[in-house]
């Protein structure tokens, strides 16, 4: 499948190559650069010991779902090879395979999509109360987010953001999550902005 030109234009950004991936030197400097792995703190913070003495820590519900859309590991291409890696270690720039079943390792932007279409649950995160389609034919590129179900489908991706950038950690923070599910046929696109050249996540509502 061929790119189209916002999504040229994004991994010349991430100065990444769809086809080799990147190098495990240029992924170790990444991560140097970002300041840390691909990590999300937990709706309740606390020490591990903590949580060993006050099990019930585990039980509440933001806490059960946090470890229910934790990822523990993804499929990257790495030195033009793929490889099953430990989540925790992904880059920006990674180009990742998704396949039914996977937890999504995080924040990307669908490059491929196999078979014609790819169905991503992100209640979790969005509060979609339906999967989010991506096609082969979408006119641009989608977004998809870290703690999203691939529930059909496979495709590629290119991870845009990782750990504290994510819009994941963002729901977090902002004390939001688990997010109440809503009524929407929101498709989260890329877009640019003209005064940053940064890539945003641009919401079109459809009707």
């Amino acid at each position: 499948m061929s790119l189209s030109q916002t999504q040229e234009d994004l991994l010349r950004q991430l100065k990444t190559n769809r086809k080799t991936g990147l190098s495990t030197d240029d992924a170790a400097e990444r991560r140097e650069e970002d300041g840390g792995f691909n990590v999300v703190d937990p709706p309740i913070n606390c020490p591990a010991w903590v949580c060993c003495l006050l099990p019930c820590i585990k039980s509440i519900p933001s806490m059960k779902t946090f470890r229910m859309i934790k990822p523990e590991d993804a499929e990257v291409l790495r030195d033009g090879h793929w490889i099953r890696y430990d989540a925790t270690s992904l880059v920006r720039g990674d180009i990742i395979r998704l396949e039914e079943g996977d937890i999504v390792p995080a924040d990307c932007t669908v490059l491929s999509v196999d078979d014609g279409q790819m169905l991503v649950d992100g209640r979790y995160v969005t509060g979609e109360d339906k999967p989010r389609s991506c096609e082969k034919k979408a006119f641009k590129p989608i977004q998809l987010f870290l703690g999203s179900h691939v529930v059909q489908g496979s495709g590629e991706a290119v991870v845009t953001a990782i750990g504290p950038n994510t819009k994941l950690a963002t729901v977090i923070r902002e004390k939001r999550f688990p997010p109440q599910t809503h009524m929407t046929d929101e498709v989260c696109y890329l877009d640019e902005d003209p005064d940053s050249g940064i890539s945003l996540a641009t919401i079109y509502l459809q009707s």
